[in-house]
């Protein structure tokens, strides 16, 4: 298995260079006393880290299978990625979803111009890799692959060069594309600082995972419970690998307190956030004894949410 390097992140960082922003680093305050950066990926085009994985990954194909096309599966945000990035190039896109998806992630998704099939929750990963082969399209998986790994990992390129003397990154899990670029950047370049992974309690297998030493399994059933439905997934192989090299631990949150915690970046940061990306900000609100001391950044890694469930948590 090739870990991705540094290298890899620096070479997407230069191919994503114009399309995704570099986003700032949010001074914020905690009632903990904690010194806090929110990192807003929700300020992408998209509203999601998404897009740099899906940039790199289409930006590395040559251009003759760039041409006929990608497909992606995903419950949202990836989704709405690949369909920006096909746009950009001026390919095909078709994008497979659970018929569970946010209505706003799905109609998003088909503003960029992306074909997209909604099929029952559990099915949209074998359903993509058949319309692949039937279709001649190139699969960009929302996480397993190397060069979407790199494309996340820009995340972390641009926050040890911000902040230097960062202690703590604070990163969701989910597949772990984001936790593993994230912590191959971090790593190379603040090699003291703690990269910690967050996850929902109601989706904890890599926490699981982690503490066992080994993968497992969780039900889809099971991953569906969490509010937060962007991270729902599983690691694979490769990413597993990468974070249990570079997470130094993982802090798991509950669904009260990932609602307070999209109550509190809405109010007190003015930042819109999906139940999703707002674990981060849960783990510094309501676990601050969990994480370790110091200089902290929490990426919000996307602010996709639906206006009716926003609007049911903030009344």
């Amino acid at each position: 298995m090739k870990f991705v390097t540094l290298a890899d992140v620096r070479a997407a960082a230069g191919r994503m260079e114009g399309v995704v922003l570099r986003t700032p680093l949010l001074s914020s305050l905690t009632d903990t006393g904690r010194s806090l950066w929110l990192k807003p990926e929700s300020f992408q085009p998209i509203g999601a880290f998404k897009l740099r994985g899906a940039m790199n990954a289409i930006a590395c194909l040559d251009a003759e299978r760039r041409a006929c096309g990608v497909i992606a599966y995903s419950s949202g945000n990836h989704a709405q990625a690949v369909a920006y990035a096909a746009k950009r190039y001026g390919i095909p896109a078709v994008i497979v979803m659970p018929d569970v998806a946010p209505r706003i992630k799905a109609e998003a998704t088909r503003a960029y111009g992306a074909e997209v099939v909604e099929v029952p929750i559990g099915e949209h990963e074998a359903t993509a890799h058949a319309l692949a082969v039937e279709r001649g399209l190139t699969l960009i998986p929302p996480y397993d692959d190397a060069t979407v790994v790199a494309g996340q990992g820009t995340v972390g390129l641009e926050i040890a060069e911000d902040l230097p003397d960062v202690d703590v990154v604070l990163v969701p899990v989910s597949g772990g594309g984001l936790a593993s670029g994230v912590g191959v950047a971090v790593k190379a370049l603040r090699p003291q600082a703690q990269v910690i992974g967050i996850e929902p309690e109601l989706a904890a297998d890599t926490a699981e995972g982690l503490r066992l030493g080994h993968q497992v399994d969780w039900s889809v059933a099971d991953r569906a419970r969490t509010i937060a439905d962007g991270l729902r997934a599983q690691p694979s192989e490769l990413t597993f690998a990468h974070l249990r090299k570079v997470l130094d631990g993982m802090v798991t949150v509950g669904e009260d307190e990932i609602r307070a915690a999209v109550r509190a970046l809405a109010r007190r940061a003015r930042l819109i956030a999906e139940p999703s990306g707002a674990v981060t900000t849960a783990a510094c609100l309501f676990h601050s004894h969990e994480l370790p001391p110091g200089k902290t950044v929490a990426i919000v890694s996307g602010g996709n949410i639906d206006p009716a469930l926003l609007a049911t948590l903030l009344a």
